[in-house]
Formats: C-alpha cells, sequence, structure tokens
C-alpha cells in the first residue's frame, strides 16, 4: 500500500463509521470465501466518503475474503492512525505477543465472521486462550451470523470478561417482522449491558428495499430500549459487498437518516457509542 498519509493533527470527532471495509483485487485471497471482489476499494477513497459526509473517524473490518491475512488492514491503520481503528480476524493459536504487536497498531476486536459455517466450540481450549487474551487486552469480539444462532453464541461468549459486537442488526429476516422470536431473544441478551450492535446492513435483511427500511424503523426504539443508546452504533458498511448495484456510501447514509432517530439518538450512534466502545480520542 502507497504510503499516502493523511493529516494527523487533532481532529474533533465529527462521526465514526464503525463497519467498513479496504482491500485490493490484487490480494491472495483465502480458499473458503464466499465472494471474490473484481475491484479495489482503496483507503483513499473511503476516507474520501468519510469527509463527503461529514464524517471524521472510521473502524475497518477484515473482510472474510482476505481470512487471517491482516497485513493490508494494518497496512491502513498506519495511514491515518488517530482517525481509524481496526478489527481483525485471527486463528485462534496466535500468539499473545502478535496480539500485542496488532494492539499497538490500532486493532481494537476480532471478528468471527460465521455465515454458511459450522458453529465453533467457544468453551474449547483453544478458544479459550484466544478469548481470555482479546478480554485482557480489552478487545470487543465481533460476531456476523443470522439471529437464530446469536443466543447460543453469545451466551457462550458471556463466560468470558470481553465486549460482545453484533453485526448488521443481527441479521434477522426482515420479511419475519420485529416479533420474530430470535429477535427477541438478541433484545433480551442486549438488556445485559455487555452487548453492542452495529446498525448496519440494513440491505441485507433478506427483503426488499422497503421491506427491509420497514423493519429497520420498526426495530430501533426496541433496540434503544433494549441496549441503550451506549450500546449502538452506525456504520457505512461501505463498499456494500455482493450489494454494490444498489448501494453507495450516500444511500447508505440516508439510510441512517430514513431511520428517523432524534437528534440526541443520531449523536450517540455516531460520536458517543463508537468513541467509547472503538477507542477514539479527539
Amino acid at each position: 500500500m502507497p504510503d499516502n498519509r493523511v493529516s494527523e493533527s487533532s481532529t474533533p470527532i465529527l462521526g465514526i463509521d464503525a463497519h467498513a471495509h479496504v482491500f485490493s483485487r490484487s490480494l491472495a485471497l483465502t480458499s473458503a470465501r464466499r465472494y471474490s471482489p473484481d475491484y479495489d476499494a482503496t483507503l483513499d477513497q473511503y476516507l474520501t466518503h468519510l469527509r463527503a459526509n461529514g464524517l471524521s473517524h472510521g473502524v475497518l473490518v477484515q473482510p472474510s475474503f482476505l481470512g487471517t491475512d491482516n497485513h493490508y488492514l494494518l497496512a491502513a491503520l498506519q495511514q491515518a492512525p488517530k482517525h481509524l481503528r481496526g478489527v481483525a480476524v485471527v486463528d485462534p493459536d496466535i500468539s499473545r505477543e502478535t496480539l500485542e504487536d496488532m494492539a499497538v497498531q490500532g486493532i481494537v476486536g476480532i471478528r468471527l465472521n460465521l455465515m454458511g459455517q459450522a458453529l465453533p466450540d467457544l468453551g474449547d481450549a483453544k478458544w479459550k486462550r484466544l478469548l481470555t487474551q482479546v478480554a485482557t487486552l480489552g478487545w470487543h469480539v465481533e460476531l456476523h451470523r443470522d439471529v437464530e444462532d446469536l443466543p447460543t453464541l453469545i451466551s457462550a461468549l458471556m463466560a468470558y470478561d470481553c465486549k460482545i459486537v453484533i453485526d448488521h442488526f443481527g441479521r434477522p429476516d426482515a420479511l419475519l417482522g420485529i416479533e420474530q422470536p430470535a429477535f427477541a431473544q438478541l433484545l433480551e441478551l442486549g438488556l445485559s449491558g455487555r452487548v453492542w450492535l452495529k446498525v448496519s446492513g440494513i440491505y441485507r435483511l433478506g427483503g426488499d428495499s422497503e421491506q427491509n427500511m420497514t423493519f429497520a424503523r420498526e426495530a430501533m426504539p426496541l433496540l434503544i430500549q433494549a441496549f441503550g443508546k451506549k450500546r449502538l452504533v452506525w456504520g457505512s458498511d461501505w463498499p456494500h459487498t455482493q450489494f454494490e448495484s444498489q448501494m453507495n456510501y450516500t444511500t447508505a447514509v440516508e439510510q441512517l437518516r430514513q431511520l428517523g432517530c432524534s437528534a440526541e439518538v443520531e449523536h450517540a450512534l455516531l460520536v458517543d457509542a463508537p468513541q467509547v466502545l472503538f477507542g477514539f480520542t479527539a
């Protein structure tokens, strides 16, 4: 990655995008992938989107198709260390030394993207070792899985003293509405005070655009009640992998506005909650 470091002078936190990806089509892809990009999503492009939409900071999440090779992500973080944080994908047997080195480089969590995969035994010795280290570092564990399996995964993670972050509304099925039992269970777990949720990826909820937005609007008051304003964060999910033909950054921001949140809630989503969760300083 070329050295295109942005100005690192003190910048007020205008808004934090809690979920985006950067990558190059030239990178080696993991064999266990569900998607292969045919374009580049560069850091320069991403930072331009932030500025154009009045945002100042972002969280870069390792895309699943790159597996556990986080070098491109880490290189991106070094270009704007005060403005960016990262979420890595790692092997359970990764060394403590490597994790500590990643923390210095801006990594604040690990992602378990379990879509289409067998559920791991998070009580297994190798997972106990990793998750204990994650907790010691003050990192979070980010879960990406359909909502039906989240209660089991969250309950297992509760055994560790780590923060838990749920991707994309918990991936409920918009066609089943807000009363679907698994979503109700997720709301109950939100009351624990140990779980955060990303208000992101509305277009990934299984319905058409209108059905997905209807679900998201109806879900927001319930999410605020269960999780509280301090544990909900917004993410663009740029560059909207697999949905590039129907989404762009501006549309993602517009979908946030369409949720009908108050100014107070929107500020919490964009500044208050993510600043604390991801460790940003003004």
